[in-house]
């Protein structure tokens, strides 16, 4: 009965956000995403789950859960507790909905992408796209260099920064399960990554534009004044999912979780032929590559809703993994290393983009849009175009943050993997 209502709970959560985010202005302009974390984190810190014993903590090491006949060998030698044995079959349920809907929404969530047009799309912003992946990799690798010895597995911290920072929520989340970090380490950078985001958007918003006009050449481009109402309908997060029950949509969105639900398939059953280190990593990359080659097939890239169904799995993941986050551990000072790190990637590459983009003549509005789509995510592009009374960079905003989500995966694995090395 446990694991029922914990799945219940898990999967059903997410649909009464995504409703009150729908008929809420307040919720919605607040985000589905933050909202998720937040009920996640109440959820797992208010006593409804049992607190684990230090015998089953250092039993667990970096593992989500144990076997159940592991666990009950345990308790039956009397080192764990019946209390530790119930936490454990939540810790199952847990780690069970975090391997499956990951693999499943990635798929989902890149049948939208056109990827051709976007391809196109980008060329006016190309140079500044370059510029701001080369200074988030200058960024984090510093950061990594600095506190290796003081962040556990910063590496893997590395690889889910440089993902979140190129692509957002979803190759954070991505990138977590495909380099197997823990639970606690996931949730603290993604909430310092969401205190620091307030405030680079709070800055783009307001002063950001006449600051950077002193030192950056002024936006002259000529872009055309397109219809984006479309483009960025589907880059906000998912609206109220009762839409997706009509029979029109129904029908095809079943069928693109089929082939989703394949890929994932495809990928798990390559997972086995590489070394077991590899093998989260194999069935990322796997439906990465296999996602963004069917959606370049019409019929499938022409299904509605597909993102939004992506997008709640993510959600639903994003309320499982903060349920697992330990709360006082965040205010702890041990952790004040992560986020001094998390504020060198955002604020450092920040820096550094500026610099370059003085030296290559890149304009102040295209330099903040593309930092606005690869460091808070296309949704919040039309949010500092606004602010900066400038409609024509929207499309290449949203363009760039696409494309930065479809190699983001790609990216994170090769530095984790590179700073791991060296």
């Amino acid at each position: 009965m446990t694991k029922i209502l914990l799945f219940l709970f898990y999967f059903a959560t997410p649909l009464l956000i995504l409703y009150v985010c729908h008929v809420s202005k307040t919720m919605k302009k607040i985000g589905a995403v933050v909202v998720a974390y937040i009920i996640g984190i109440l959820a797992g810190n208010i006593g409804i789950f049992p607190q684990a014993s230090d015998a089953f903590h250092e039993i667990l090491g970096s593992k989500t859960a144990l076997q159940h006949s592991e666990a009950l060998q345990y308790l039956k030698e009397g080192i764990i507790s019946n209390s530790d044995v119930f936490l454990n079959q939540i810790r199952s349920v847990q780690d069970l909905v975090m391997t499956i809907v990951i693999p499943i929404s990635i798929p989902l969530l890149l049948f939208s992408l056109d990827l051709r047009n976007s391809l196109k799309t980008l060329k006016s912003g190309i140079l500044s796209f370059i510029i701001a992946v080369f200074s988030l990799l200058i960024s984090v690798a510093v950061g990594h260099f600095l506190f290796h010895d003081s962040i556990p597995e910063s590496w893997k911290i590395s690889g889910m920064m440089v993902g979140l920072y190129t692509g957002g929520t979803p190759n954070l989340a991505a990138l977590a399960t495909a380099l197997e970090v823990q639970p606690n380490l996931f949730i603290l950078t993604h909430t310092y990554d969401l205190i620091a985001g307030v405030v680079l958007l709070f800055f783009f918003i307001s002063v950001a534009q006449k600051l950077f006009n002193k030192i950056l050449p002024h936006f002259n481009g000529k872009g055309e004044h397109k219809s984006t109402i479309e483009i960025i309908k589907e880059s906000e997060a998912p609206n109220n999912l009762l839409d997706l029950l009509k029979k029109k949509t129904l029908l095809p969105l079943l069928k693109a979780f089929g082939i989703a639900v394949l890929i994932f398939a495809i990928g798990g059953g390559l997972s086995f032929v590489v070394p077991s280190e590899f093998q989260m990593v194999t069935v990322i990359l796997t439906i990465t590559t296999l996602g963004l080659a069917i959606s370049m097939i019409p019929s499938i890239n022409k299904i509605e809703k597909t993102f939004e169904l992506g997008m709640y799995f993510i959600l639903v993941f994003c309320v499982t993994v903060a349920s697992m986050a330990n709360l006082h551990t965040i205010f702890q000072i041990e952790f004040i290393n992560l986020f001094l790190y998390v504020l060198i990637a955002v604020f450092g590459s920040m820096i550094i983009h500026v610099i370059l983009s003085y030296i290559f003549k890149i304009d102040t509005d295209t330099t903040i849009i593309t930092i606005t789509a690869l460091s808070t995510s296309p949704p919040f592009v039309p949010v500092v175009a606004g602010a900066l009374r400038n409609k024509n960079i929207i499309v290449m905003g949203i363009t760039i943050g696409v494309i930065g989500y479809a190699i983001g995966n790609y990216l994170g694995v090769f530095i984790a993997f590179l700073l791991k090395a060296l």
